[in-house]
Protein backbone atom coordinates (compact mmCIF):
# COMPACT_ATOMS: atom_id res chain seq x y z
CA UNK A 1 0.00 0.00 0.00
CA UNK A 2 1.21 3.39 -0.66
CA UNK A 3 1.61 5.94 1.61
CA UNK A 4 -0.14 8.68 2.29
CA UNK A 5 -0.62 11.44 4.56
CA UNK A 6 -4.56 11.21 4.97
CA UNK A 7 -5.15 8.82 8.32
CA UNK A 8 -7.67 6.07 6.88
CA UNK A 9 -9.60 5.74 9.99
CA UNK A 10 -11.38 8.74 11.30
CA UNK A 11 -11.54 7.91 14.86
CA UNK A 12 -10.30 4.90 17.83
CA UNK A 13 -11.36 2.67 20.11
CA UNK A 14 -9.67 2.70 23.48
CA UNK A 15 -9.78 -0.63 24.06
CA UNK A 16 -8.98 0.26 27.88
CA UNK A 17 -7.38 -1.27 31.28
CA UNK A 18 -9.83 -4.51 31.23
CA UNK A 19 -12.29 -5.70 29.28
CA UNK A 20 -13.73 -7.99 32.59
CA UNK A 21 -17.27 -6.64 33.46
CA UNK A 22 -16.77 -7.01 37.01
CA UNK A 23 -13.94 -4.89 37.39
CA UNK A 24 -15.06 -1.59 35.72
CA UNK A 25 -17.28 0.08 38.13
CA UNK A 26 -14.47 -0.42 41.25
CA UNK A 27 -11.88 0.20 39.04
CA UNK A 28 -13.56 3.29 38.10
CA UNK A 29 -14.28 4.40 42.05
CA UNK A 30 -10.35 3.49 42.43
CA UNK A 31 -9.25 5.87 39.45
CA UNK A 32 -11.70 8.36 40.13
CA UNK A 33 -10.19 8.49 43.84
CA UNK A 34 -6.79 8.50 42.64
CA UNK A 35 -7.65 11.60 40.09
CA UNK A 36 -9.40 13.65 42.96
CA UNK A 37 -5.96 13.28 45.20
CA UNK A 38 -4.08 13.77 42.29
CA UNK A 39 -6.28 17.54 41.44
CA UNK A 40 -6.63 18.25 45.14
CA UNK A 41 -2.89 17.49 46.14
CA UNK A 42 -1.20 19.08 43.24
CA UNK A 43 -3.26 22.20 43.25
CA UNK A 44 -2.95 22.56 46.96
CA UNK A 45 0.82 22.75 46.88
CA UNK A 46 0.40 25.03 44.33
CA UNK A 47 -1.53 27.61 46.35
CA UNK A 48 0.80 26.91 49.80
CA UNK A 49 3.51 27.76 47.70
CA UNK A 50 2.30 30.97 45.65
CA UNK A 51 0.52 32.26 49.38
CA UNK A 52 3.16 31.46 51.23
CA UNK A 53 6.86 34.11 51.51
CA UNK A 54 8.97 31.84 52.76
CA UNK A 55 8.24 29.22 50.08
CA UNK A 56 9.67 31.65 47.55
CA UNK A 57 12.80 29.71 47.07
CA UNK A 58 14.44 27.99 44.18
CA UNK A 59 13.36 24.49 45.28
CA UNK A 60 9.71 25.25 45.53
CA UNK A 61 9.81 27.30 42.19
CA UNK A 62 10.90 23.75 40.50
CA UNK A 63 8.10 22.15 42.76
CA UNK A 64 5.30 24.52 42.31
CA UNK A 65 6.16 23.52 38.10
CA UNK A 66 6.44 20.00 38.98
CA UNK A 67 2.46 20.19 40.83
CA UNK A 68 1.47 21.91 37.54
CA UNK A 69 2.84 19.33 35.24
CA UNK A 70 1.29 16.50 37.20
CA UNK A 71 -2.18 18.14 37.50
CA UNK A 72 -2.11 18.65 33.80
CA UNK A 73 -0.52 15.46 32.94
CA UNK A 74 -3.11 13.38 34.42
CA UNK A 75 -5.94 15.11 33.53
CA UNK A 76 -4.64 14.67 29.84
CA UNK A 77 -6.20 11.25 29.99
CA UNK A 78 -7.80 10.30 33.22
CA UNK A 79 -10.83 11.42 32.18
CA UNK A 80 -10.81 9.63 29.11
CA UNK A 81 -9.84 6.58 31.27
CA UNK A 82 -12.32 6.93 33.82
CA UNK A 83 -15.02 6.86 30.57
CA UNK A 84 -13.77 3.86 29.37
CA UNK A 85 -15.06 1.94 32.40
CA UNK A 86 -18.58 3.10 32.41
CA UNK A 87 -18.81 3.05 28.39
CA UNK A 88 -19.49 0.18 26.68
CA UNK A 89 -17.68 1.75 23.31
CA UNK A 90 -14.93 4.38 24.30
CA UNK A 91 -14.27 6.21 21.10
CA UNK A 92 -11.75 9.02 20.31
CA UNK A 93 -11.05 11.00 17.24
CA UNK A 94 -8.00 11.31 15.54
CA UNK A 95 -7.34 14.43 16.17
CA UNK A 96 -8.22 14.24 19.50
CA UNK A 97 -6.09 10.83 19.94
CA UNK A 98 -2.89 13.08 18.40
CA UNK A 99 -3.59 16.05 20.61
CA UNK A 100 -3.63 13.78 23.42
CA UNK A 101 -0.35 11.85 22.46
CA UNK A 102 1.22 15.46 21.72
CA UNK A 103 -0.03 16.47 25.34
CA UNK A 104 1.28 13.09 26.79
CA UNK A 105 4.64 13.41 25.87
CA UNK A 106 4.92 17.23 26.52
CA UNK A 107 3.96 16.77 29.81
CA UNK A 108 6.26 13.55 30.57
CA UNK A 109 9.26 15.48 29.49
CA UNK A 110 8.40 18.38 31.27
CA UNK A 111 8.40 16.23 34.05
CA UNK A 112 11.59 14.39 33.07
CA UNK A 113 13.49 17.50 32.97
CA UNK A 114 11.61 19.67 36.12
CA UNK A 115 12.95 16.38 38.44
CA UNK A 116 16.56 17.06 37.04
CA UNK A 117 16.63 20.60 37.54
CA UNK A 118 15.59 20.07 40.83
CA UNK A 119 18.53 17.41 41.66
CA UNK A 120 20.54 20.59 40.66
CA UNK A 121 19.36 22.77 43.06
CA UNK A 122 19.66 20.01 45.72
CA UNK A 123 23.02 19.16 44.17
CA UNK A 124 24.02 23.01 44.98
CA UNK A 125 22.29 23.32 48.26
CA UNK A 126 24.36 20.64 49.98
CA UNK A 127 27.36 20.90 47.79
CA UNK A 128 27.98 24.66 47.57
CA UNK A 129 25.45 26.86 50.03
CA UNK A 130 27.69 29.50 49.90
CA UNK A 131 27.08 29.99 46.91
CA UNK A 132 23.97 28.65 46.37
CA UNK A 133 22.17 32.33 46.34
CA UNK A 134 24.21 32.78 43.25
CA UNK A 135 24.04 29.56 41.10
CA UNK A 136 20.11 29.40 42.14
CA UNK A 137 19.30 32.82 40.90
CA UNK A 138 15.91 33.75 39.93
CA UNK A 139 17.44 34.14 36.26
CA UNK A 140 19.22 31.00 36.60
CA UNK A 141 15.48 29.14 37.58
CA UNK A 142 13.68 30.71 34.83
CA UNK A 143 16.54 29.28 32.45
CA UNK A 144 15.93 26.13 33.51
CA UNK A 145 11.97 26.15 33.08
CA UNK A 146 11.98 27.57 30.07
CA UNK A 147 14.83 24.98 28.94
CA UNK A 148 12.19 21.87 30.35
CA UNK A 149 9.30 23.26 28.70
CA UNK A 150 11.56 23.92 25.41
CA UNK A 151 12.82 20.51 24.90
CA UNK A 152 9.66 18.85 25.91
CA UNK A 153 7.39 21.03 23.58
CA UNK A 154 10.57 19.82 20.69
CA UNK A 155 10.15 15.98 21.52
CA UNK A 156 6.29 16.50 21.52
CA UNK A 157 6.22 18.55 18.25
CA UNK A 158 8.84 15.62 16.56
CA UNK A 159 6.47 12.39 17.97
CA UNK A 160 3.21 14.13 17.09
CA UNK A 161 4.43 15.15 13.30
CA UNK A 162 6.25 11.70 12.81
CA UNK A 163 2.62 10.08 13.84
CA UNK A 164 0.42 12.26 11.74
CA UNK A 165 2.58 11.11 8.27
CA UNK A 166 1.02 7.37 9.06
CA UNK A 167 -1.66 5.66 8.02
CA UNK A 168 -3.60 3.41 10.57
CA UNK A 169 -5.55 0.43 8.99
CA UNK A 170 -7.13 -0.49 12.43
CA UNK A 171 -9.14 1.79 15.02
CA UNK A 172 -8.42 -0.50 18.50
CA UNK A 173 -6.02 1.21 20.43
CA UNK A 174 -5.19 -1.69 22.99
CA UNK A 175 -4.55 1.17 25.60
CA UNK A 176 -6.25 3.48 27.91
CA UNK A 177 -5.14 6.54 25.98
CA UNK A 178 -3.25 7.42 22.86
CA UNK A 179 0.72 6.12 23.83
CA UNK A 180 3.17 6.15 21.25
CA UNK A 181 3.98 1.86 20.76
CA UNK A 182 0.32 0.85 20.63
CA UNK A 183 -0.43 3.67 17.76
CA UNK A 184 2.54 2.23 15.73
CA UNK A 185 0.95 -1.27 16.08
CA UNK A 186 -1.70 -0.21 14.09
CA UNK A 187 0.35 1.73 11.21
CA UNK A 188 -0.06 0.12 7.75
CA UNK A 189 2.62 2.28 6.71
CA UNK A 190 6.25 1.99 7.43
CA UNK A 191 7.12 3.14 10.84
CA UNK A 192 10.72 3.01 10.46
CA UNK A 193 10.91 7.03 10.94
CA UNK A 194 8.79 7.25 13.74
CA UNK A 195 11.21 4.16 15.82
CA UNK A 196 14.02 6.21 14.56
CA UNK A 197 13.22 9.57 15.91
CA UNK A 198 11.74 7.71 18.95
CA UNK A 199 15.17 6.33 19.42
CA UNK A 200 16.82 9.69 19.14
CA UNK A 201 14.69 11.24 21.42
CA UNK A 202 15.28 8.26 24.07
CA UNK A 203 18.72 8.84 23.68
CA UNK A 204 18.82 12.46 24.21
CA UNK A 205 16.48 12.22 27.77
CA UNK A 206 18.74 9.61 29.24
CA UNK A 207 21.83 11.22 28.09
CA UNK A 208 21.47 14.61 30.11
CA UNK A 209 19.14 13.80 32.57
CA UNK A 210 20.23 10.87 34.11
CA UNK A 211 23.96 11.49 34.31
CA UNK A 212 23.10 14.93 35.61
CA UNK A 213 20.77 13.72 38.05
CA UNK A 214 23.41 10.56 39.35
CA UNK A 215 26.02 12.88 39.74
CA UNK A 216 24.48 15.46 41.69
CA UNK A 217 23.46 12.52 43.80
CA UNK A 218 26.76 11.21 43.99
CA UNK A 219 28.32 14.68 45.15
CA UNK A 220 25.01 14.90 47.56
CA UNK A 221 25.92 11.27 49.32
CA UNK A 222 29.18 12.62 49.46
CA UNK A 223 29.08 15.37 51.04
CA UNK A 224 26.26 14.40 53.57
CA UNK A 225 29.01 11.10 54.56
CA UNK A 226 31.38 13.72 55.62
CA UNK A 227 29.11 15.92 58.03
CA UNK A 228 30.40 14.91 61.76
CA UNK A 229 27.12 15.28 63.12
CA UNK A 230 24.29 12.79 63.27
CA UNK A 231 21.71 15.57 63.13
CA UNK A 232 23.51 17.56 60.75
CA UNK A 233 23.76 14.23 58.30
CA UNK A 234 19.67 13.75 59.30
CA UNK A 235 18.66 17.10 58.06
CA UNK A 236 20.93 17.11 54.55
CA UNK A 237 19.38 14.31 54.11
CA UNK A 238 15.60 14.95 54.93
CA UNK A 239 15.51 17.52 52.51
CA UNK A 240 16.79 15.49 48.84
CA UNK A 241 15.14 11.97 50.29
CA UNK A 242 11.39 13.18 49.03
CA UNK A 243 13.09 13.61 45.39
CA UNK A 244 14.74 10.76 45.16
CA UNK A 245 11.69 9.19 46.12
CA UNK A 246 10.23 10.52 43.48
CA UNK A 247 12.97 10.18 40.79
CA UNK A 248 12.46 6.76 41.39
CA UNK A 249 9.22 6.03 41.16
CA UNK A 250 9.01 8.40 37.41
CA UNK A 251 12.27 6.83 35.88
CA UNK A 252 11.57 3.18 37.63
CA UNK A 253 8.02 2.95 36.19
CA UNK A 254 8.50 4.27 33.13
CA UNK A 255 11.86 1.78 31.94
CA UNK A 256 9.25 -0.66 33.07
CA UNK A 257 7.29 0.08 29.94
CA UNK A 258 9.73 1.73 27.52
CA UNK A 259 12.89 -0.07 28.03
CA UNK A 260 11.38 -3.69 28.42
CA UNK A 261 12.16 -5.86 25.15
CA UNK A 262 9.60 -7.14 23.21
CA UNK A 263 9.79 -10.40 23.62
CA UNK A 264 9.45 -10.05 27.08
CA UNK A 265 5.54 -10.08 27.15
CA UNK A 266 2.50 -8.87 25.59
CA UNK A 267 1.25 -5.37 25.76
CA UNK A 268 -1.27 -5.66 28.85
CA UNK A 269 1.54 -5.53 30.67
CA UNK A 270 3.06 -3.00 29.32
CA UNK A 271 -0.60 -0.95 30.46
CA UNK A 272 -0.18 -1.98 34.06
CA UNK A 273 3.09 -0.88 34.44
CA UNK A 274 2.22 2.69 32.51
CA UNK A 275 -0.47 3.23 35.39
CA UNK A 276 2.39 3.97 37.64
CA UNK A 277 3.82 6.73 36.41
CA UNK A 278 0.61 7.72 34.39
CA UNK A 279 -1.44 7.80 37.74
CA UNK A 280 0.66 6.70 40.48
CA UNK A 281 3.48 9.39 40.54
CA UNK A 282 0.96 12.54 39.98
CA UNK A 283 -0.25 11.19 42.94
CA UNK A 284 2.51 10.40 45.33
CA UNK A 285 4.43 13.34 44.22
CA UNK A 286 2.67 15.96 46.33
CA UNK A 287 2.16 13.44 49.43
CA UNK A 288 5.96 12.61 49.18
CA UNK A 289 6.74 16.05 49.34
CA UNK A 290 4.06 17.53 51.78
CA UNK A 291 4.74 14.16 54.35
CA UNK A 292 8.25 14.65 54.72
CA UNK A 293 8.51 18.66 54.63
CA UNK A 294 8.34 20.70 57.56
CA UNK A 295 8.66 24.09 55.02
CA UNK A 296 5.09 22.94 53.69
CA UNK A 297 3.46 22.03 57.20
CA UNK A 298 3.93 24.96 58.77
CA UNK A 299 2.59 26.46 55.61
CA UNK A 300 -0.35 24.31 55.24
CA UNK A 301 -1.07 25.72 59.26
CA UNK A 302 -0.58 28.98 58.54
CA UNK A 303 -2.80 28.69 55.62
CA UNK A 304 -5.24 27.20 57.43
CA UNK A 305 -5.26 29.39 60.10
CA UNK A 306 -5.56 32.59 58.21
CA UNK A 307 -8.98 31.27 56.40
CA UNK A 308 -10.19 30.23 59.95
CA UNK A 309 -9.43 33.68 60.93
Amino acid sequence: MDSVNVSLVTEFILVGLTDQPDLQIPLFLLFLAMYLVTALGNLGLMILVLLNSHLHTPMYFFLFNLSFIDFCYSSVFTPKMLMNFILRRNVISYMQCMTQLYFFCFFVVSECYMLTSMAYDRYVAICNPLLYNVLMSPQMCLNLMIGSYLMAFSDAVAHTVCMLRLSFCDANINHYFCDILPLLQLSCTSTYVNKLVAYVIVVINIIIPTPTIFISYGFILSSIFRISSSKGRSKAFSTCSSHIIAVSLFFGSGALVYFKPSSAGPLDGAKISSVFYTNVVPMMNPLIYTLKNKDVKIALRKTLTKWKD
